[in-house]
């Protein structure tokens, strides 16, 4: 289950309702740009796009996924370069393997991520904090290097922010561990 009904009726609610929720997406735009042209593709995916200001940030199309608001509900497909930012910490706790798991299953290269893991300033109408998954870095870095291999992380008490790459069948046994949490910075 990537997200309960329930929790998707509030955050759908929020969506349609506060206009400052769901745009993060156009802070990444250069990050985004730079992958693009490092795998020389614009077939990306922006997973968990709210309200798609990525998309209207980047001067090509991309694929737009959000469970939370119809139109963009459908089933994603496979996308070079899979975009998560902002959206991870707002998936329920119970969910978050299943998440992921369908994160890697849409990467065919690359995954660009960034996970808050402090609370938001925003409340769901139910009055619960959006960011219902509030958790170390280092948790999210388990998660995130048993399913790819880490390319560049920064680590903070606020976020996470890393470039991954699709594990080469030969390595998928093999579990990476980042070289330096907290060392290399993505982006700037």
């Amino acid at each position: 289950m990537l997200i309960t009904e329930s929790y998707r009726q509030q955050n759908a609610k929020l969506h349609e309702t506060n206009a400052a929720y769901g745009i993060s997406g156009q802070k990444y735009a250069r990050q985004v740009l730079e992958l693009a042209t490092m795998f020389k593709t614009t077939d990306i995916l922006d997973y968990g796009c709210g309200k798609c200001t990525l998309a209207y940030n980047l001067p090509f199309p991309i694929k737009n996924f959000d469970p939370c608001i119809l139109g963009l509900d459908t089933p994603p497909e496979q996308a070079d370069i899979v975009v998560c930012t902002d959206t991870l910490e707002h998936v329920e706790e119970e969910c978050v393997d299943e998440v992921l798991d369908h994160i890697k299953s849409l990467t065919r290269h690359a995954a660009f991520m960034e996970i808050a893991t402090r609370p938001s300033i925003k409340s769901l109408p139910d009055g619960r904090n959006t960011h219902v998954t509030v958790r170390p870095g280092i948790w999210w870095m388990r998660k995130l290097e048993k399913r790819w291999a880490v390319e560049k992380s920064h680590v903070t008490e606020a976020h996470v922010m890393v470039f991954l790459k699709v594990k080469p069948k030969r390595d998928r046994k093999r579990t990476p561990k980042a070289a330096e949490v907290g060392g290399n910075q993505v982006g700037g």
